[in-house]
């Protein structure tokens, strides 16, 4: 029944995957900008190396929850070497502001390194890299200040944009689309003749 009606079933993939494409292009298109900061414990003697990175491991983790906070934020803007683009974060309600940071500037542990990846989205991808760049130059200057004097942090890779806008994706977005449109179709069908 199915494969006798593929030809209906592949054009409203198709159909769907051509909404989904035409819906993620009308939407903004961002940059990515990457810096990675490395997490140095000043090991006491005695303390074997797996401690040290999974020390390094469980501060990062504190690190990327702190990067998502007002104070955080504040610290970045402040940054006197960066002259960043603040307009979508001002004269907006305080929620939608920390929302909007959340979305702009963001951090993960590489695990098993040490290494905190320091990633922020702009349209513009020079934009994206001053925020990364600040931000990373902001953990820096206050890591002590968030984890303690034992950690030392250290800007191992400058902030570098992609070349590429990565959000929305949008070859994966009319890929879920065509996926989803054949099934959507593919259900009709059934029930049609069912």
């Amino acid at each position: 029944m199915l494969a006798k009606r593929w030809k209906a079933i592949a054009l409203g993939g198709l159909a769907v995957a051509f909404v989904s494409f035409v819906a993620s292009v009308a939407i903004p298109l961002e940059y990515r900008a990457d810096a990675q900061v490395l997490i140095i414990s000043r090991s006491r003697y005695g303390v074997d190396p797996y401690t040290v990175v999974k020390s390094a491991e469980r501060i990062g983790e504190n690190l990327v929850q702190l990067v998502k906070t007002d104070d955080f934020y504040r610290k970045v803007v402040a940054q006197p070497q960066y002259t960043l683009d603040l307009s979508r974060f001002l004269n907006v309600d305080e929620r939608t502001r920390r929302k909007r940071w959340a979305r702009s500037v963001n951090a993960s542990v590489v695990f098993g390194t040490g290494v905190l990846n320091v990633s922020a989205y702009h349209r513009s991808p020079q934009e994206a890299e001053r925020f990364a760049g600040a931000a990373a130059d902001a953990l820096v200057a206050y890591g002590a200040e968030y984890v303690g004097g034992d950690v030392a942090l250290k800007v191992v890779n400058p902030a570098i944009a992609t070349r590429v806008p990565v959000r929305p994706n949008v070859l994966v977005n009319a890929l879920v689309g065509f996926v989803l449109g054949v099934l959507l179709m593919g259900v009709l069908v059934v029930k049609r003749r069912g």
